[in-house]
């Protein structure tokens, strides 16, 4: 990510060099550096040896399938809107794409949350801020 981080600038002008690929594409590339780097890291970084207790695999096989799935699913869903979003950009523009996007993130989450755990006060999600 801190390559990814030095490299913002290259996505729109690689995009400028190469017409023909379309610009919410090279988030495909993302995607799966992102990945291939976390799964890198984890076997080379993740520990000296195998078969210590703190190793990545150890890890994964610690965790319930539940756990490993929520988390996969949420990777899933994270990258599909950031997705979303890059397409939105192509075809609206930054100014346009971005608040429409945060908006529905903040409405949507803040509802979901409040659907699976109903704490505070539901008129405070309706009223209008003065």
């Amino acid at each position: 990510m801190l390559v990814s981080m030095l490299c913002w600038g290259s996505w729109a002008n690689t995009q400028k060099i190469d017409k023909r690929w379309r610009f919410e594409l090279f988030y495909w590339d993302y995607i799966w550096g992102v990945l291939a780097c976390a799964l890198l890291f984890g076997v080379t970084l993740g520990t000296k040896s195998p078969a210590a207790p703190d190793s990545f695999f150890r890890n994964l096989c610690a965790a319930s399938p539940r756990s490993l799935f929520e988390a996969f699913f949420g990777g899933v869903i994270f990258n599909l809107g950031n997705l979303l979003l890059v397409a939105a950009i192509s075809v609206a523009g930054m100014a346009v794409a971005f608040p429409i996007g945060a908006g529905l993130a903040l409405v949507i989450g803040a509802v979901i949350n409040y659907i699976i755990s109903p704490k505070g006060i539901p008129f405070f999600f309706l009223a209008e801020s003065r």
